[in-house]
C-alpha cells in the first residue's frame, strides 16, 4: 500500500469500532500518525495500540464542546499539527413511530450526530488557522441522508443536516485550501446498528435486506474507509462538497419499479442472467 499521507497527523471520531476503526487503519497503514478518539476510552486504546504507526487514544464526547477542545489540544500536544479530519461518531437512536418519538430521543441523536459534526469542523478550521495550512475533512453521511424513511426519524433528520454542515464548510474552505467531503454508507454491519435489537430495520435484518442491493450483499467497514482514505488524499486534491455513496448501487434504486424497491424486489431473474454469464465465461 502507497503511503500517500506519510508524515500527515489524521484524527477519526468514533474510532473504536466499526467504520472509525476501519479508517483508523487504513490511515495507519499508508503512513498517517492517527488520533483515535472514541466515547469509550478501553476501544479507542485496543484500536491505537494495535495501528501499524503511531498513534494516540483519546477518549471524547463528540457531542460536548469542552471534548472536541481536549481532543484536538491532545492531538496538537502528541503531534504538532492536525492535517486531516474523519468525523465519524454517531448514533442510531430510537426506532419508535414518529407520534411516540420523544423530544430526549431526537435531541440525544441530534446532538451526537449533528452537533458533534459541527464542533468537529469548527475545530478543525480553527486548528488549520492557528497552524495557517490548508487541509481535509471527510464527514461520515449515511444514505439516510439522500433517502427518507419514517422509521428512524431523529437519525435521519441529523444525516440530512449533516450534509447541510458539509455544504456550507466545502463552501467557506475552498479558498483556503480546505476539503470537505462526506461519505453515505449504505447497508454496512457495524456494532452501531448490530446493537439496535432485532427490530425491522435495526441489525437483525439488515443482511436479509442486503439482498435487495444492485451487488446482493451489504458492504464491509474497509470498504467505506477507502472511499474516505480517497477523499482525505491529494488523489481527490479537486473534489470538494460533494457526497460520495458506498452502498453498492443502492441510492439509485428506483423503488416505484417493478425491477427495483426496497425488498419488494425479486432478483431472481437478474440474479439467473448472471449465474449464466458466469457460466459461459469460466
Amino acid at each position: 500500500m502507497s503511503g500517500r499521507f506519510e508524515g500527515a497527523v489524521a484524527v477519526v471520531t468514533g474510532a473504536g469500532s466499526g467504520i472509525g476503526a476501519a479508517t483508523a487503519r487504513r490511515l495507519a497503514g499508508e503512513g498517517a500518525s492517527v488520533v483515535v478518539v472514541d466515547v469509550e476510552e478501553e476501544s479507542a486504546r485496543r484500536v491505537a495500540d494495535a495501528l501499524p504507526g503511531p498513534a494516540l487514544a483519546v477518549r471524547g464526547d463528540v457531542s460536548r464542546e469542552e471534548d472536541t477542545e481536549a481532543y484536538l489540544a491532545a492531538a496538537v500536544a502528541r503531534f504538532g499539527r492536525v492535517d486531516l479530519h474523519h468525523l465519524n461518531a454517531g448514533i442510531v437512536g430510537t426506532f419508535d413511530r414518529l407520534p411516540d418519538v420523544t423530544v430526549e430521543d431526537f435531541d440525544r441523536v441530534v446532538a451526537v450526530n449533528l452537533r458533534g459534526v459541527f464542533l468537529g469542523v469548527r475545530g478543525a478550521f480553527r486548528r488549520y488557522a492557528e497552524q495557517g495550512s490548508g487541509g481535509a475533512i471527510v464527514i461520515t453521511a449515511s444514505i439516510a441522508a439522500l433517502r427518507g424513511s419514517h422509521d428512524l426519524l431523529p437519525y435521519e433528520s441529523s444525516k440530512h443536516g449533516v450534509l447541510g454542515v458539509m455544504r456550507g464548510a466545502a463552501m467557506y474552505g475552498g479558498p483556503q485550501g480546505v476539503r470537505v467531503n462526506a461519505v453515505a454508507p449504505g447497508l454496512v454491519p457495524t456494532g452501531l446498528f448490530a446493537g439496535a435489537g432485532t427490530a425491522g430495520g435495526a441489525g437483525g435484518d439488515l443482511l436479509r435486506r442486503g439482498t435487495t442491493v444492485p451487488q446482493r450483499r451489504t458492504g464491509t467497514p474497509e470498504e467505506v474507509a477507502g472511499a474516505v482514505a480517497y477523499l482525505l488524499s491529494d488523489d481527490a486534491s479537486y473534489v470538494n462538497g460533494e457526497v460520495l455513496s458506498v452502498d453498492g448501487g443502492s441510492a439509485w434504486v428506483n423503488t416505484v419499479r417493478p425491477g427495483g424497491g426496497a425488498g419488494a424486489w425479486d432478483p431472481a431473474p437478474v440474479d439467473e442472467a448472471a449465474r449464466v454469464i458466469r457460466e459461459r465465461t469460466s
